[in-house]
């Protein structure tokens, strides 16, 4: 076997995080994508001792776990991995995934909860940002994800089962009207074009909706016409603000340098559990709002009653699970390394007067160290890459009794935890929410209590 052959092969077995594992002869093939029982072709990329990495090229026959309906692009697009598999065969897979993550790493003796499904498996996303492009060569005009396996063509987005229908009004108004006036896209291997991303959020519990159109600085275009081309729109939701944002960034990243309300105002706002978060344009907040009722709902019953407690929100984004936590608490203190969504963290602490929450910005790993209050609980939501192990090492320096670990990606999350098990720390509890449905993600919500000496 050698690069660049062409195989096919039966698909063995799925691990978490959307890569598959197959044994031919004495060689193991790796492959992003696949699922069980999936007749496939593909391509070598690289070889090694006793293993080969493989790029799918084509499902010839599909696996028998496969007997759900897709959308129109699913064989295209990179999107909905598994939307083949029904819905409560996707949690089943998932559930056992997770669990193998941690008997892997000899993590056992805790109480596993087993997994929550998310309350719609479709039209569960609050955000999409679109891409602008073609889907092949010199094509017209598209706007939406990127094509499977590809790194520059673009699928426009219609018809997609994870937003709803004014997602797809906005989107396709997009594509018509730049398409009509021959506006061209931005490039991202020569950094030469226009148009970039079109980002879309919709409060699912207050049903406003934001639109932010980005572009570099490299033509003169009257962007209000845009506007007022989606103002007249006829929208299940309420139009708040439309923007436009200029990103000359070299990045395929939506980043800003500039901000332009054309309408309305640069911000919506959402509920969740009782409390109100005003979202601006580049806050993190979680892409399922009725999923992440139920992931905050977890982890405070797994903490329980908080009276009179110091509370430390780790990587707290815009504040929304240490203000879910504040009601009962003496004091929370969040830190968050991008100074926007502090900012939003605090204005969104007193639009709920929550007196006894104060964000901070900056690095954790760097200011975790000078929060002058002990912790009797912690709680941390890294992002994908995990914990810097210095910080864990800080983290588990100031004792708390209980930590909350909530991660979007446990395989990251379960190297964190052998490190704080050094520290003195066991996993006590376990509970997976499946935060995004079709696809090979979820997220997990970890409780570590300090073993008594």
């Amino acid at each position: 076997m050698k690069r660049r052959d062409i195989i096919e092969f039966e698909v063995d077995k799925m691990k978490f995080g959307g890569k598959s594992y197959t044994m031919r002869g004495e060689r193991e093939l790796i492959m992003k994508g696949g699922i069980s029982g999936q007749k496939v072709k593909a391509s070598v990329k690289k070889t090694r001792s006793g293993k080969a990495e493989m790029k799918l090229i084509e499902v010839l026959e599909k696996s028998p776990l496969e007997t759900e309906d897709t959308c129109p692009h699913f064989d295209y697009c990179g999107g909905c991995t598994i939307q083949s598999i029904p819905y409560e065969k996707q949690l089943d897979i998932k559930e056992s995934q997770i669990k193998e993550l941690f008997q892997t790493r000899g993590i056992m003796g805790f109480d596993f909860l087993g997994i929550q499904g998310s309350p719609s498996s479709k039209y569960y996303r609050n955000k999409m940002e679109y891409s602008f492009g073609d889907d092949k060569k010199d094509g017209p005009l598209t706007c939406g994800l990127h094509k499977k396996g590809k790194h520059i063509d673009i699928l426009t987005a219609d018809q997609c089962i994870l937003v709803d229908s004014d997602f797809e009004k906005i989107l396709l108004t997009a594509i018509e009207y730049f398409d009509s006036r021959k506006i061209p896209y931005y490039r991202t291997s020569n950094h030469i074009g226009y148009l970039r991303h079109l980002v879309i959020r919709k409060g699912l519990n207050t049903n406003e909706v934001m639109v932010n159109i980005v572009t570099s600085s490299q033509l003169d275009f009257d962007m209000n016409d845009f506007a007022e081309v989606l103002k007249g729109l006829e929208l299940d939701g309420d139009l708040i603000g439309i923007l436009h944002t200029i990103n000359d960034g070299l990045a395929d990243a939506v980043q800003w340098d500039e901000i332009k309300v054309l309408y309305g105002r640069d911000y919506l706002n959402e509920e969740i559990l009782g409390l109100k978060f005003k979202i601006s344009p580049f806050s993190f907040f979680q892409t399922n709002t009725k999923g992440a009722e139920k992931l905050y709902s977890i982890a405070k019953e797994f903490v329980g009653e908080q009276k009179d407690k110091v509370v430390f929100d780790l990587y707290s984004g815009t504040g929304s699970i240490g203000q879910i936590m504040a009601g009962s608490a003496k004091k929370v203190y969040g830190i968050e390394i991008v100074e926007e969504a502090v900012k939003v963290a605090n204005e969104n602490a007193k639009l709920n007067g929550l007196d006894n929450c104060e964000f901070i910005a900056g690095d954790v790993r760097e200011t975790v160290g000078s929060l002058k209050d002990s912790p009797d609980l912690i709680i941390v939501d890294p992002p994908r890459p995990g914990i810097h192990k210095d910080a864990i090492r800080d983290i588990a320096g100031f004792g708390a009794e209980e930590i909350v670990y909530i991660s979007c990606n446990p395989s990251s999350m379960v190297d964190d935890l052998v490190c704080f098990a050094g520290y003195g720390y066991e996993v006590s509890k376990v509970e997976i929410m499946d935060m995004y449905p079709n696809t090979w993600h979820a997220e997990c919500v970890v409780l570590l209590t300090k073993i008594k000496k």
